[in-house]
């Protein structure tokens, strides 16, 4: 029999109400409370992402506050940093590359909810996984929604609300964020 948390991992339609899907939620809640009272960069504060997160690069910093709805969803390879306030909605899987730079208050978004409102006030949910590539700057407030996938080494500008992929070595501003130059073109 297929469980919602097993649809919820497969991609489908799933009902965030089920008790395995709520536990998740709590440990997860749990751990972000914990990893958010302890200081920048502290050793212990580490401890907690690596139980947390699917993955955790070397080298890289998650300042605090951090939120995100499951944790093991999310990976997050070497020598990256987020910033304050950042979310991650990670019902889906959510992967970052190497050396990632995400500004404060940067949400990442697999979750989304129904157009048709029978099934919104039935209280289905799906989502779609988020993909950041190698040297991804994301600025200050970007937003990224699911399904999208952002290439190696593109900026993308402080703001920008990012719908649809971006290739590798752009820069990216706007809502819908479009890219606007080359990143090796002169400023």
């Amino acid at each position: 029999m297929t469980t919602m948390k097993d649809r919820m991992l497969a991609g489908e339609p799933y009902l965030a109400e089920d008790p395995a899907i709520i536990a998740d939620l709590v440990r997860a809640a749990r751990l972000t409370e914990r990893f958010n009272l302890s200081p920048a960069g502290d050793p212990a504060g580490r401890a907690i992402l690596r139980e947390l997160l699917g993955s955790l690069g070397a080298d890289t910093m998650i300042r605090p506050p951090f939120h995100c709805d499951h944790g093991y969803q999310t990976h997050i390879g070497p020598r990256g940093f987020v910033n304050v306030h950042a979310v991650f909605l990670d019902v889906a899987r959510i992967t970052i590359g190497a050396d990632a730079q995400l500004g404060p208050n940067v949400q990442l978004l697999t979750a989304t909810h129904p157009v048709e409102p029978d099934a919104r006030r039935a209280k289905w949910e799906s989502a779609q996984p988020i993909t950041i590539g190698d040297n991804v700057w994301l600025g200050g407030g970007v937003i990224v929604l699911g399904g999208v996938t952002i290439g190696d080494d593109t900026v993308v500008g402080a703001g920008a609300v990012v719908t649809r992929d971006l290739p590798p070595g752009v820069v990216a501003v706007g809502n819908p964020a479009r890219p606007i130059r080359s990143v090796t073109a002169p400023s």
